[in-house]
This record gives structure tokens, sequence and C-alpha cells, in this order.
């Protein structure tokens, strides 16, 4: 027992060495830009402000939105999705597979649940004793549920989620705009530099390695930021990405998507004027979501038929036909999938109990 906690702990230290290794890098290159460059080589004082101003300021709020994702806990599933004593122990001594899904689907039936595995069963967490809420995934390396858990990031030693999605979102964007600034900014003095037209100083490796750096790291930086800003456009997550989410009718990678505009708000709020700091303001609790299964996407075509407005009973029938269409959350851990055959089929027999409606479809051969 001793053995593994000691292993647990030197594990916990060593996951500390890339943060550190960039705070290293962060530290270091406040000082070449600010000390090297702009005081000991730029001789214009206007120049020297602006180019001061503007370090500070994408310095200040790299360094918030950092700090942010770092030391964030990553949200975790609620009592309600643990299962009751009751239910709990008759999991615990029950033998038989299919009998403990039975104890999780009666559990959570009254759950918000969407999603389940993909051999159609409840998505349980053995490790954590819970019913995983849609979206939430278990991290080997936080030991925990994470809600809506996007991936286990090194840089920042912590896990991305719920809780910090929309600070790692901009700390991948200030990280960017400070790489580029002092980029943008080095470029002519390293270009003096290298070809002697600066005289030579102590300043001269820092100015060099300064641009290589900011360059190196923008690159990295810029392909992993547009991958991100494409994840939230779509409402995925890194994971769904990967292996989509399996709903009632079988995976949907797009089951999440409500819009562009509407997955942007999923992220970063409703109130604009917040979207670029790195404050909390994400839709949600983060243990349910709207779908586009019960909230209709309007970027899909809408699945209901368009009534004939001279048959008052079809008009009177349209709401029912269009039900099926907002009904994944009822009976979501039902046994068998339905096929897209038998959703239309069912889409066309609906109708209501006092009048009876024939629909003739004719298909040609």
């Amino acid at each position: 027992m001793a053995p593994t906690h000691v292993l647990r702990c030197c594990q916990r230290g060593l996951a500390w060495i890339p943060v550190i290794f960039i705070a290293l890098v962060v530290c270091w290159s406040y000082y070449a830009y600010v000390v090297e460059l702009c005081l000991f080589t730029i001789p214009s004082t206007g120049e020297k402000v602006i180019y001061l101003v503007v370090f500070h300021l994408s310095f200040i709020m790299f360094v918030w939105s950092y700090w942010k994702t770092i030391f964030t806990r990553p949200a975790n599933p609620s009592k309600e999705f643990c299962l009751p004593k009751a239910e709990k122990e008759q999991y615990e001594t029950e033998q038989r597979p299919e009998t403990q899904q039975e104890i999780l689907k009666r559990v959570a039936s009254s759950l918000p649940l969407y999603t389940r595995t993909g051999a159609g069963a409840a998505r349980y967490c053995d490790r954590c004793q819970v019913i995983k809420p849609d979206r939430c995934h278990h991290c080997s390396a936080c030991d925990m549920c994470v809600l809506k858990m996007d991936h286990h990031c090194p840089w920042v030693n912590n896990c991305v989620g719920f809780s910090n999605y929309k600070f790692f979102i901009l700390f991948l964007t200030y990280s960017l705009v400070y790489c580029l600034f002092i980029a943008a900014s080095v470029l002519q003095y390293f270009i003096k530099f290298w070809t002697s037209d600066l005289p030579e100083s102590h300043a001269k490796f820092h100015v060099l390695f300064l641009f290589f750096v900011a360059a190196m790291f923008c690159i990295s930086i810029l392909s992993l930021f547009t991958y991100h800003l494409w994840l939230v456009g779509k409402n995925r997550s890194t994971i769904e990405a990967f292996r989509a989410p399996v709903f009632r009718n079988g995976p949907d990678k797009n089951g999440f998507s409500l819009g562009f505009s509407k997955n942007i708000a999923q992220v970063f709020g409703d109130q604009k004027k917040y979207w670029l700091l790195p404050v909390f303001t994400s839709q949600g609790d983060g243990l349910s979501f709207p779908t586009r299964l019960v909230t209709i996407d309007p970027e899909q075509p809408t699945e209901c038929l368009q009534p004939d407005v001279s048959d008052k009973g079809a008009v009177d029938g349209s709401a029912e036909q269009c039900r099926p269409f907002s009904e994944s959350q009822n009976h979501l851990l039902g046994n068998d999938y339905h096929s897209e055959e038998d959703h239309k089929k069912i889409d066309f027999l609906k109708s209501d109990e006092s009048e009876a409606i024939t629909i003739s479809i004719e298909t040609e051969s």
C-alpha cells in the first residue's frame, strides 16, 4: 500500500514538470522582451512605449487564462447520479451482468440522460460508482469522472472539461496572440542582428533566440487553436470527435450540435462582452445538454411531414407526427435500436385516437 502511495505522489510531482517548463519560458520571454529588447535595443521612445503597452496587455491576458485553466477544478457528477443505497448493494451483490444492467436502467430512467454505451447499456463508472451524465468520462490521470471531458492536458496538468474549457480556448487564443506579437515586433531587430547592422551586445542572443522560440510556439499553437475552434463550432469534445456519442438511434457525431451560433454560446455564454475574459460564462450545469434530437437543429431539415392545409385532421395530427423527433429522452434505455425506416413508419402511422387517418405511400420501382 505504501509503495503505491509513494508512486502516486511521485507521479503527481512529475506531472508539474511541463507546467514549470512553460512558466520558465514565459518568465525568460518577459525578461528578454522588456529588458533586452525594449530597454537596451530599441532606440525610439515612442516605439518602446507602444510595444510595452501591447506586450503587457497580451501577457496579462495570457497568464490570467493559463492560471484559470490550471487551477480550475474539473466538475464532477452530482450525488443524484450515484446509485441509491439499496440499488448499490443489490448491484454489488448481483453476479449476472444482465441483472446489473436492469438495476442501472431503472435508476437511469429518472435521470436526464440521452446517451448510452455502444451496446445500448447505461454508462456506469465502476471506479467512481456513478452513472455517467452525458458527455462525462473518467480520467485515469485525475482518477475521477469529469463533466463534458475534452482531454487531459499535460501542459496545464489538469483535465479540460466543462468547468474550464472556455479558459482553455482563451489560453490558446492569448498564447497565440502573445507569440505572434513577439515574433512580429522582434523580426526587424532579429534581421538587424543577423546581418550585423546592429553592434554586438549581450542583447543579441536574447533577441535571436526570442524570435525562434516565439515562431516555434506560434506554429505549434496555431494548429491546436484552429482544431479547437472547429470543435466549438460543431459542439464536440475531442473525445466525441474520435468516438461519436451513442444515442437511442445509434452513434451520432452531430448529436449535440444546435447550430453554429448556439454552439458558440454553449461554451462562451450569451453575453458577448464576457467572451474574451477568462471568467466562467458557459451555459448549463454540465450534467445535461440540449441535443438536436430534442431541440431542432436550425441547420438540419425538419423531420416532420407538412400537412395538407385542406385536411383539418392532418393539421390537428401534425403535432403528433412530429413528436417522435423530440422524444429521444423518453425510453432512452429501451432494449433495441430503431432503424431509420422504423421511425419513418412510426411517423406516418401515428394518429389521434379519436380520428382515423389513412395515409398511402407510393414508391417508384
